[in-house]
């Protein structure tokens, strides 16, 4: 089986920079795309952005395209989502999540994904 472990989370003041890091263990030969999702209270949880194995295909919401970058390690076991320039609506539950059946592109349903580590809070202050 595969675990998936979350750290990197924080406070952080409106207009800072936040680095979540996301590593894989177990058997990780058969992990494709690999993203982040985040859920805050009383809403649902979102795709934020994801990366496919190769790492040529990347994909983010709308609402972080241009301050998000996603970035996956040459193991391909480790996912990074640097955060930057990060407003109060990003306060959330951030997941990792992994994908252990091949897909086309990346997918941004959470149905999509096996793996889910348990998340890390990010709080951003106005």
């Amino acid at each position: 089986q595969v675990q998936l472990a979350e750290s990197g989370g924080g406070l952080v003041q409106a207009g800072g920079s936040l680095r979540l890091s996301c590593t894989a263990s177990g058997r990780t030969s058969n992990l494709y795309p690999m993203g982040w999702f985040r859920q805050a209270p009383g809403k649902e949880r979102e795709f934020v952005a994801g990366i496919t194995r190769s790492r040529v295909v990347t994909e983010y919401a709308d609402s972080v395209s241009g301050r998000f970058t996603i970035s996956r390690d040459d193991a391909r076991t480790t996912v990074a989502l640097q955060m930057n320039s990060l407003r109060p609506e990003d306060t959330a539950v951030y997941y990792c999540a992994a994908s252990e059946t091949g897909q086309l592109g990346v997918p941004t349903s959470p149905n999509a994904y096996s793996r889910w580590g348990r998340g890390t809070q990010v709080t951003v202050s106005s």
